[in-house]
């Protein structure tokens, strides 16, 4: 599968064109991120680039700096979301890719999980 920015058989493609309800975080002309349907922490969200990167196998050199953005904004949101703050707070950011490393929605996306222990999972 290679990268082509809308797949309309993409669930979260659809949800962060808007075609799918989600509880929205987040969202400018690269980015939307969204509460996790099945929460595994008091805080979770997901991070979903707009364009359709199936996954981390797939990325590529030029998705670099819009990765790089993600990576940068998720404090931002983790705190806003209602995260503690460093160092006696945080957060955790997980990137399944694959079946064998639990990737269920091929579509990358970050996991942006925080909030009081103990948690569901992790």
């Amino acid at each position: 599968m290679h990268n082509h920015d809308y797949d309309a058989n993409c669930l979260f493609c659809r949800i962060a064109k808007g075609e799918i309800p989600s509880r929205k975080v987040y969202e400018d002309e690269e980015v939307f991120a969204f509460h996790d349907i099945n929460p595994a922490a008091p805080v979770h969200f997901l991070m979903v680039p707009k364009k359709h990167i199936a996954s981390m196998a797939q990325v590529q050199a030029e998705d670099a700096p819009l990765l790089g953005r993600m990576m940068a904004l998720a404090p931002r949101l983790a705190l806003e979301q209602g995260c503690n703050p460093y160092p006696d707070g945080g957060f955790r950011i997980v990137v399944n890719t694959g079946a064998e490393g639990g990737q269920e929605v091929h579509h990358l996306h970050l996991h942006v999980m925080g909030g009081p222990r103990p948690w569901l999972k992790g």
